[in-house]
């Protein structure tokens, strides 16, 4: 499915970066981050430019591969993991920042992908995460199309346990991001801090 939506010329979900991470920018230890289902690359690119070193993890190839030229268009550079989240080993204890924009998955996986979060950042490191409630299956503006991959306020309290939560709200914003994300949007927004 990836594959298909991003063998276009264009990019299904733009080149500029999420605004919900735009706006944490200045929260975000700058260091060694991991981006999650990257697609593209907006966000690793971005995230690059700021003085990171950036690794950006993504099940399509095709989408990887114009993250890559995105991050070479703009001078910089990203290392790129062609992996299924499922099974993608986060090393404990590595990483300043993890980053999760609109990366959803079946619950069952998304459980074990964030404990190995949890665990893959360094003490003070920071995960940022925007991702859509189940209200957006009434709104209609982007996502996927089953509750079981939408995430909320509760769920991500349990799945994140061990994080501080400095950020944790849902709410209703407009969503531009390419074709495939545009208009209001719900959505839950985490910034978490690892003691």
């Amino acid at each position: 499915m990836w594959d298909r939506r991003y063998a276009g010329d264009g990019y299904a979900y733009g080149t500029e970066p999420n605004d919900f991470l735009v706006s944490m920018a200045d929260s975000l230890p700058v260091g060694n981050v991991l981006c999650l289902g990257e697609g593209e690359g907006r966000n690793a690119t971005w995230l690059a430019g700021r003085g990171n070193d950036v690794t950006a993890v993504d099940v399509s190839a095709v989408g990887l591969r114009k993250a890559r030229d995105l991050a070479g268009e703009r001078g910089v550079e990203i290392v790129t993991v062609h992996a299924d989240l499922a099974d993608f080993e986060i090393a404990p204890n590595t990483w300043d920042a993890i980053v999760s924009i609109f990366c959803h998955m079946r619950s069952e996986v998304r459980r074990g992908v964030h404990r190995r979060c949890v665990a893959g950042l360094r003490p003070g490191g920071v995960m940022l995460l925007e991702a859509y409630t189940p209200e957006q299956l009434t709104l209609k503006t982007g996502g996927p199309p089953t509750t079981d991959m939408m995430m909320d306020r509760q769920s991500l309290t349990l799945e994140l346990d061990g994080l501080e939560f400095l950020h944790l709200r849902e709410c209703i914003r407009e969503v531009h991001e390419g074709e495939h994300h545009n208009g209001r949007g719900a959505v839950v927004q985490v910034l978490a801090r690892k003691p």
